[in-house]
């Protein structure tokens, strides 16, 4: 990132790229423990970006993916310093509700070996996100909570139950497979 593609407002002494990546990535910290304090809630990259620029006054004119990955490497790093649960784990894509594919860094960091299964690495990030409603004192129900997948994931993948579980409708005379409208092509 060059300086020419950030700006600050309101316009003070130039902050260099550097000063602009470190308030980036403490306030991208703070706000990700804010999200960790409620039980079950999760923050969208879109989501975050927007926050982030808001309360440091640095915005850039560059895309997304070519920043916040940066940003949120900077917190895994921060997290495992402090000994804190991997914040990133809260911050999942608005399209399909999973943890991006940088949540990788989380496992490199904690020593862990790489997860290449896209629902495990979902589960393996809802016992993250768990792990962090506990530590920043989210209200957890009796029992101390359960890992859960973003609610957007979740939902995706209760719908693709519902197809799987739901056998075809079959005439009950031929026993051929019912079309939508659920009248027989063939017996009618």
């Amino acid at each position: 990132m060059t300086q020419g593609e950030l700006e600050r407002e309101p316009e003070s002494a130039a902050p260099t790229a550097q000063e602009i990546r470190d308030a980036w990535a403490a306030e991208a910290y703070s706000i990700l423990v804010g999200v960790a304090r409620t039980y079950h809630a999760v923050i969208t990259y879109k989501e975050l970006a927007e926050q982030i620029q808001d309360r440091t006054g640095f915005r850039t004119k560059v895309r997304l993916h070519h920043w916040i990955g940066a940003t949120l490497g900077r917190v895994v790093h921060e997290a495992h310093d402090r000994e804190d649960p991997p914040l990133t784990a809260l911050v999942v894509h608005s399209d399909d509700g999973m943890v991006g594919t940088g949540y990788r860094e989380v496992l490199e960091v904690a020593g862990e070996p790489p997860v290449e299964d896209v629902l495990e690495r979902e589960q393996h990030a809802a016992d993250s996100r768990l792990a962090c409603y506990r530590r920043f004192g989210a209200t957890l129900p009796p029992g101390g909570g359960v890992p859960a997948l973003a609610p957007r994931y979740q939902a995706a993948i209760e719908r693709r139950r519902e197809r799987i579980e739901k056998p075809p409708r079959v005439c009950d005379s031929c026993f051929v497979q019912l079309p939508a409208t659920g009248v027989c092509d063939s017996c009618g």
